[in-house]
């Protein structure tokens, strides 16, 4: 798993394999766990340590960041982060390739105001064919 943070449009850019994919998804339907960034060991300024999950009490999920910890930090309720979870594994299990905008707008079904931004690679990478 590669994690990146974007300084300029302050999104988080995140490329796994299905498998890291599906066990982020279960983390976030959990609310609890810590995935590593494989490029943990090669810390910069953009690239992040992993990925924390959770619970916490409210309705919705808030993605942050730990910039202390270089850490990406998901947290929610349980009914917004099955939604989440659901979007991850969806796009851990897609056949083609592409990418998931993970975005606060107002009256978003599921992120709460203040989330940053989330790019998830499909583990196939480019866009898909049609």
């Amino acid at each position: 798993m590669r994690l990146v943070s974007d300084p300029v449009y302050g999104e988080v850019d995140l490329t796994a394999t299905a498998a890291e994919l599906i066990y982020l998804a279960s983390a976030v339907a959990e609310g609890d766990g810590f995935i590593e960034s494989a490029s943990a060991s090669a810390l910069d300024g953009n690239t992040l340590a992993g990925i924390e999950v959770r619970k916490a009490p409210g309705s919705g999920v808030r993605i942050g960041l730990d910039a202390q910890r270089q850490t990406l930090v998901i947290s929610g309720d349980p009914v917004a982060r099955a939604v989440l979870a659901e979007n991850l594994h969806a796009m851990a299990t897609a056949e083609d390739g592409g990418h998931l905008h993970i975005d606060y707008f107002p009256e978003h079904p599921y992120l709460v105001e203040g989330s940053l931004p989330l790019v998830i690679n499909s583990p196939h990478g480019g866009m898909p064919i049609r």
